[in-house]
This record gives C-alpha cells, structure tokens and sequence, in this order.
C-alpha cells in the first residue's frame, strides 16, 4: 500500500467519523519504533504501530508505523503485506479518533479494512 493510499484511507476513516484535522504518517524502522516506544510507553521493543494524539492547529496526531514489524506480523499472520499496513492505519487511525482496544474498535477495523 503506498504512503498516498494510506492518506487516502485515513481521511475517508476520519471523515465516516466525523473527525476532524489531519493525521501525520510515517513509515521507520524497528529501531525507531523501539525508541518512540521506550520513551512514551516504556517498554524497551519495537512494535507495529504507535499512535500519537495532538489535538492542537487541525492536527489529529501522529501514526508511525514500522515496515520491519509489519513484515513480521505479516508472514506470522499469512497475510500479504499491503494488508498488514492498511490494518495499521485503520488501527493507528482508530486510536487518534478516540477508540480503545476493544469489542467496538475491532468491529470498525473490520469496517474500514474493506474500504
């Protein structure tokens, strides 16, 4: 899935939402994850996908996602990679517009993986 599909996606999910402001996405390596994930949630590993609330100037929030991780989960999961990423966006997404884990986000990652 390429970096303007992904935006593409997160503005459809934030607009069926009725959010509003624009997410920033990006794309690093487990070494960069696992330092984001340090300092905000402190625990020292990577992971698939951090998502960072601003609330502030008509940004949402950030969405960092590893592809390294994403690999992973994808072989692990034995779905193709694009798949993986657009469940990370839709996740990542999700969380900026309030969701929790959860019966009801699990329910609107169903929704918005189909899109």
């Amino acid at each position: 899935m390429r970096k303007k599909d992904c935006e593409r996606l997160i503005n459809k999910i934030i607009k069926e939402e009725r959010g509003k402001g624009k997410i920033n996405l990006i794309f690093v390596k487990d070494k960069k994850i696992k330092d984001l994930n340090k300092q905000f949630r402190k625990k020292n590993k990577p992971t698939d996908v951090l998502a960072f609330l601003m609330g502030e100037d008509g940004i949402l929030g950030d969405i960092a996602i590893s592809v390294e991780t994403a690999r992973k989960n994808a072989r692990a999961y034995r779905v193709p990679y694009e798949q993986e990423i657009k469940r990370l966006v839709v996740h990542g997404t999700l969380h900026l517009l309030g969701y929790d884990h959860g019966k009801k986000m699990r329910h609107a990652e169903e929704i918005y993986q189909k899109l």
